[in-house]
């Protein structure tokens, strides 16, 4: 139990009744992120070597999605990794629940993550962080946890990344 009486956070395999709730939170951070449809999360999480979700009061509010190399994943900044190494898991989206900002669910989630890796015998995660535009919250997250950068990378449309590591 928290100190504060909310429930307990389980963290659990993400599951196909999921779905909903994870599009839905997705959506609410699709300016910093990207877009999922049902189809595409079907994909991704067939292809994830780790896909979890947070729950507070019964309810998800967080979830991480992180893929190994040699995914059948198109994404740029996952190709730009894994033209670069192996032996990573890539952090392709960590959201959590607007109202749930700030709650310790992000670190809950990286801190089983970073677990799962060492039991895989995986010594780096990988991500990127919007620099154009900004994506401050994120930036501020990833610093913290220790990621530095490795690279940046111009994308279509304008946007511009910070490809991150954290060694483990």
């Amino acid at each position: 139990m928290q100190k504060n009486g909310a429930s307990e956070r389980p963290i659990r395999p993400a599951a196909l009744d999921h779905f909903d709730e994870l599009l839905r939170l997705n959506a609410q951070w699709e300016h910093v992120t990207s877009f999922l449809d049902h189809d595409s999360l079907a994909h991704l999480h067939a292809n994830a070597a780790y896909h979890r979700v947070a729950e507070r009061d019964s309810r998800v509010v967080a979830f991480l999605l992180a893929l190994a190399p040699g995914a059948d994943y198109g994404s740029p900044n996952y190709r730009w990794f894994e033209a670069r190494s192996d032996g990573f898991l890539y952090v392709d989206r960590v959201i959590v629940d607007r109202e749930h900002q700030r709650a310790g669910l992000g670190d809950a989630l990286y801190d089983d993550l970073i677990a799962f890796a060492r039991q895989q015998g995986v010594t780096r995660l990988v991500c990127e962080v919007d620099i154009e535009p900004h994506n401050a919250a994120s930036d501020a997250f990833h610093e913290r946890r220790g990621f530095f950068e490795v690279g940046t990378q111009q994308l279509e449309g304008g946007k511009r990344v910070s490809l991150r590591e954290l060694r483990i």
